[in-house]
């Protein structure tokens, strides 16, 4: 569907007027008492200075009192000057200008200034307190009656009246709309404002969330891979003078793991650096190193690197943890990696390790529990903190898809964690 602009909102004179307002609007709003001498000042003559040079006193056929010039300039005055506070005191002025206006034409005096009463009117009505706006329009309801019976000699009272009160209402009407349409302007202003401040406080939040992400994944591979890096070292530096074949497989081992590390790295790494469009940058586009994050299928691997650093590990399996979704997968690796890192940290090599992965029905569950270090004493690992940064991690990791982790002592000895998954069907979809 395609829209079509109003040709009228593009027009180079209506734009320009549009511009032209926009600056009164900022001139007004920064020197009100410029408009406000200028309403007073082309009051006073358009409409004050006729009828000081008008020199009879009878207007259409009805015959009005005569004053001396002095009263006439003073009435004039007291209509007018008043409106210089109509922004400040609009319900002040609109009394101030009616009683004047009721003294008139209670001496039977005509004036054009008595414009002046309906523009205290509309002032009321864009700038007054709505509640006391009821009151002004009484008010200016009785206080017009007054020149509407004084003129019924000429025409019928009700018919000047119709048109007194047209008046007004268009003045009432005219402030209304000015108020509403202000009032609606500065609701979209701050709905921008709050709009800008939402999408400022949800940048910070995606940033920090993607920070905290990346932590868990530097986290995990770093300190997965440089545990069994470790180990493997260590242990081949003892083989080196009782078995040189096997300090030759650890070296094999170390390298195999480097390389595992470093191309999880370049994987990280590369989806990071991605462009804004969702493409990868072009010395990245073809790279072979950019494979699926790992799965479940990658246990198998995970677990005979364990292995190589001298813990012995069994893994089992039961349902199809294979057709989970590629993010529960992944965190299902996350979870194994980092027990498993924990285990080999503290446990030591000599430890044996029980890997379970169940994904039935609506729940996945992972088990990792080892049996401890073989030799208990003063030298020997710790088990893992509970508040440990490792931990936090993989109950991060669980919560993102609603589940739960325990880890803590097994009754025996040893360490053990438990994840649990809820809501996945183990077809990749949500229960």
């Amino acid at each position: 569907m395609t829209t079509t602009e109003d040709p009228l909102w593009g027009h180079p004179q209506v734009t320009r007027l549009a511009r032209a307002g926009r600056r009164l609007q900022q001139f007004d709003r920064n020197r009100p008492w410029v408009f406000d001498t200028a309403v007073v000042l082309l009051v006073l003559l358009l409409f004050a200075l006729p009828d000081l040079l008008h020199d009879g006193h009878r207007r259409e056929g009805v015959l009005f009192g005569v004053m001396p010039l002095p009263a006439v300039v003073a009435l004039q005055l007291a209509l007018t000057l008043p409106l210089f506070w109509r922004r400040r005191a609009p319900e002040a002025v609109l009394a101030a200008v009616a009683a004047v206006f009721v003294l008139q034409w209670s001496l039977n005096v005509w004036l054009h200034s008595d414009i002046a009463v309906f523009i205290a009117f509309y002032s009321v009505a864009r700038l007054g307190r709505v509640a006391r706006l009821p009151w002004a329009c009484g008010a200016m309801a009785a206080v017009l009656l007054l020149p509407a019976l004084r003129v019924s000699a000429v025409v019928s009272w009700l018919v000047a009246l119709f048109f007194l009160y047209s008046a007004a209402t268009a003045a009432a009407a005219l402030g209304l709309a000015v108020r509403i349409g202000r009032a609606y302007l500065d609701a979209l202003r701050d709905r921008a404002a709050r709009l800008e401040v939402e999408r400022d406080q949800r940048s910070r939040l995606a940033a920090a969330a993607e920070r905290a992400r990346v932590a868990r994944e530097m986290h995990d591979i770093i300190g997965h891979n440089l545990s069994v890096i470790i180990g493997l070292a260590d242990g081949g530096a003892y083989a080196a003078e009782v078995a040189p074949e096997r300090s030759r497989e650890a070296l094999t081992h170390i390298g195999a793991t480097g390389r595992q590390a470093l191309d999880e790295l370049r994987r990280m790494l590369g989806v990071l650096s991605t462009r804004p469009d969702g493409g990868a940058e072009p010395e990245q586009a073809e790279d072979p190193q950019l494979s699926p994050q790992p799965g479940v299928a990658d246990l198998d691997a995970l677990c005979a690197r364990v292995r190589s650093a001298g813990p012995e590990v069994v893994y089992r399996t039961l349902g199809n943890p294979d057709r989970l979704d590629r993010g529960v997968q992944l965190t299902v690796y996350r979870i194994v990696q980092e027990s498993l890192t924990n285990t080999l940290k503290h446990a030591g090599p000599d430890t044996r390790a029980r890997l379970t992965v169940v994904a039935e029905g609506t729940e996945t569950r992972v088990r990792v529990e080892d049996t401890g270090p073989a030799a208990q004493g003063p030298a020997a690992p710790t088990a893992p903190s509970p508040d440990g940064r490792g931990i936090a991690g993989m109950r991060e990791r669980a919560a993102l898809y609603g589940g739960t982790l325990t880890a803590g002592p097994r009754p025996g000895g040893g360490w053990a964690v438990e994840a649990v998954l809820e809501g996945l069907d183990g077809t990749g979809g949500a229960g």
